[in-house]
C-alpha cells in the first residue's frame, strides 16, 4: 500500500482517486503519523453501507404479511375532577 504525506495526497488527488478505483488504497498520513485512507468504493462499503437497513426494508421484504390483532378493548374513562 502506498503511503503519501497529506500535501502530496492534496496536490495529487485526481491520481489517487484514480488508484483507488483500481483497486489500490493509499494511505495519507500526517507528521508522520496515519490520518486517513483512500480507498476503493467496494471496500469502504463493507465497513460504511451506502444504504443502512432499516426496519420498514425489512418488514416490506417478508414473504408473508405478519399477523396482527388490534386490541378492541375499551379505553379506560378519564376523571378530570
Amino acid at each position: 500500500m502506498e503511503t503519501v504525506q497529506i500535501r502530496d495526497a492534496k496536490a495529487s488527488f485526481s491520481a489517487l482517486v484514480a488508484a483507488a478505483e483500481k483497486g489500490r488504497p493509499t494511505l495519507v498520513s500526517r507528521h508522520g503519523q496515519p490520518c486517513a485512507m483512500i480507498v476503493p468504493v467496494a471496500d469502504g462499503a463493507r465497513l460504511y453501507p451506502l444504504e443502512m437497513p432499516n426496519l420498514a426494508n425489512y418488514l416490506l421484504a417478508l414473504p408473508e404479511p405478519l399477523e396482527t390483532e388490534r386490541d378492541n378493548t375499551p379505553l379506560r374513562g378519564i376523571d378530570f375532577d
